[in-house]
């Protein structure tokens, strides 16, 4: 659509993968062990699942309704000052999560604070820079480059913070990340540009994009497809480990099986993101949704041991975030990159309902009838539904009026 040019004078493709890598690496890795805090946090407290799994909701639908605003502001004065809030914001929140008793600053810490952070520092804020910096046949790849720099996050931190629970404690552990989550504040000096305004082509203001936007059916498909990304996913992260365990399986299981998640997904969401180059994106995200449903429904009929959860955690785990690059690269084809943050903030709100969903239902179902079974089945129907809203999904620049 409109010609890019290099985000500024000295800022390089290299650079920016760079420095935006690591920044999602330690926001995404962080998050990705919460499972572990389930057990230790309700049995000192004296909590329900409930009330845990509704903090960890909270946090994912306060990151989605927060994205849109991170993106705005990213778009508009430039992606490390937001980075920067979003740093600060995740070490306080983290810090919170270990010294507060009442449920309710337990989800202000946990839930508010700590997805504010994320909306500020993950995947919409970073692709919004990479989409003016890289050009625009090579997004996809760059994307999936991003999206797998989260999946390592979470391979590598999977192991360091059940080694920090069971060393330091479940508090010392969290204050230990929460001066991990500060190194996002230097990093973000990476990712600076001198002068967001000046990449874009045509203007086009924050109305009239989102106008353009949520009245596109296509940009509406993918909403709803990454609504069920979201449910599926932060299920199974933070309830698996308990599903696991009540099921007989140890926590050298659960942990296996979340760094396999972590270790397939960057393998997963680089090759959608290369993939998403010569292949018709739509195509790939509705097989990706039909293989996950696929992939649920052969675990929870079959026996359950150790390698059946390997094996679900290895093809799961390649199907993880691999939604991510084509769905983001798909928005930036359509719509192009000047309000790219900002309409990959509306696409992940949707995906952070979904977040909501699943890691709710999980806690208040299970509390419910004491099986996950009926989230697996749901997950199952969904994945279905996006299979099926992705197939009719257009690719193509959208056509804009010439101004005279």
């Amino acid at each position: 659509m409109n010609t890019r040019r290099p985000a500024a004078p000295g800022l390089s493709v290299q650079q920016v993968l760079l420095c935006g890598a690591l920044i999602v690496t330690l926001s995404m890795g962080i998050r990705h062990g919460f499972g572990f805090w389930l057990q230790p946090i309700i049995t000192e407290r004296g909590w329900t699942r409930e009330t845990f799994s509704f903090a960890l909701a909270i946090q994912n639908l306060a990151w989605g309704v927060a994205g849109p605003i991170a993106g705005m502001l990213a778009d508009r004065f430039g992606a490390w000052k937001v980075l920067i809030g979003g740093g600060l914001a995740y070490a306080l929140g983290l810090v919170l999560m270990a010294v507060t008793s009442h449920p309710l600053t337990f989800t202000l810490g946990a839930g508010v604070l700590i997805g504010v952070a994320q909306s500020g520092s993950t995947y919409a804020v970073i692709y919004g820079v990479l989409g003016r910096t890289v050009s625009p046949e090579k997004r996809s790849w760059a994307f999936g480059v991003a999206a797998a720099a989260g999946s390592f996050g979470q391979f590598v931190m999977i192991p360091i913070e059940t080694w920090l629970i069971s060393h330091v404690g479940w508090q010392g552990a969290l204050y230990l990340l929460a001066g991990a989550a500060l190194m996002i504040v230097p990093l973000s000096l990476g990712v600076r540009e001198r002068n967001v305004a000046a990449f874009s082509g045509a203007h086009q203001s924050i109305g009239q994009a989102l106008r353009e936007a949520f009245g596109y059916r296509s940009f509406q498909l993918l909403m709803l497809g990454y609504f069920v990304c979201g449910f599926q996913v932060v299920f199974i992260g933070v309830h698996l480990p308990s599903y696991l365990k009540d099921n007989g399986l140890g926590i050298e299981v659960s942990t296996g099986a979340l760094m396999l998640i972590g270790l397939f997904n960057i393998f997963g969401t680089y090759a959608a993101g290369s993939l998403g180059q010569r292949l018709p994106k739509h195509l790939l995200l509705s097989g990706i949704y039909g293989l996950r449903a696929v992939a649920i429904t052969i675990f929870i009929t079959m026996p359950l041991t150790p390698i059946s959860v390997y094996v679900f955690a290895a093809v799961i785990g390649f199907l993880w975030l691999s939604t991510v690059p084509p769905t983001n690269a798909v928005v930036a084809q359509i719509f192009g990159a000047q309000h790219l943050s900002m309409l990959g903030g509306f696409v992940f709100l949707s995906h952070q309902v979904g977040s909501f969903l699943g890691v709710w239902l999980g806690g208040k179902l299970y509390d419910a009838t004491g099986s996950y079974d009926v989230v697996w089945w749901l997950s199952i129907a969904l994945g279905v539904m996006a299979m099926l809203a992705n197939l009719p999904v257009k690719e193509t620049a959208i056509a804009r009026p010439q101004p005279a």
